[in-house]
């Protein structure tokens, strides 16, 4: 076997990111297949690699438009660093594609404003703006002139909440996090990865399905092999 076939094995294959594995695992299915590697070659991997992956599939959304501007769902979720509570931000569209991801340490108006300018300034102005009845989104809203595009009904904002489930079973493979750059980073890369493998499988048949699946898989490997 020559060195470069662990590389290339790791750029040809997303479940390094796109499933709840711990790097463990990783190692014991690469061990599987002929590969001898530690877990922290894949550490180094998704850290050097991951990001760069990341910014080549969200550049393509970008130019080709496939973000919806009908309707986008605001939502923080909590996240212990170190026995202390963050906040990471998201704005997902109404497919359930994350458009925004950031982490702070506060749940204030300046923390929602820098969510909204970030994904309007990427992806353009939504029509509705979906959020819970925290009072830090109407206030960023206004601030933009567009408070009356917020809306606020009971369960409307379910979009938002499910889309936090698949971050939740990652972060628990992961065994949580330790500093507030590896979160911010996983949660670019792992936004970009689901986005591209996001095909909602319920609203299609099963034949549109795997043929959009096949077409995001060869897009993988054309992006990585570049």
């Amino acid at each position: 076997m020559t060195k470069r076939s662990p590389f290339r094995y790791f750029k040809t294959s997303p479940e390094i990111i796109r499933f709840p594995l711990s790097l463990r695992n990783v190692e014991d299915l690469l061990h599987e297949r002929g590969i001898d590697i530690c877990h922290e070659t894949v550490r180094f991997w998704w850290r050097r690699f991951g990001p760069m992956f990341a910014s080549e599939i969200r550049k393509r959304r970008v130019e080709g438009l496939r973000s919806s501007h009908w309707r986008w769902h605001l939502d923080e979720m909590f996240v212990k660093i170190n026995g202390e509570r963050h906040y990471l931000w998201r704005a997902v569209d109404h497919k359930g594609e994350v458009l925004e991801s950031f982490v702070t340490k506060r749940r204030d108006k300046k923390a929602a404003l820098k969510l909204l300018k970030k994904s309007m300034k990427r992806h353009g102005c939504a029509n509705e703006f979906v959020t819970d009845h925290l009072r830090s989104y109407g206030a960023a809203l206004g601030d933009l002139g567009i408070r009356e595009r917020q809306q606020t009904g009971r369960w409307m904002n379910n979009r938002a909440e499910n889309s936090h489930l698949p971050f939740r079973r990652r972060e628990r493979a992961m065994l949580r996090f330790r500093r507030i750059r590896t979160l911010q980073q996983f949660a670019a890369v792992y936004a970009s990865v689901s986005n591209h493998f996001n095909h909602d499988r319920s609203l299609s048949s099963r034949q549109n399905f795997k043929a959009n699946r096949a077409a995001a898989l060869a897009e993988w490997r054309d992006l990585c092999a570049a």
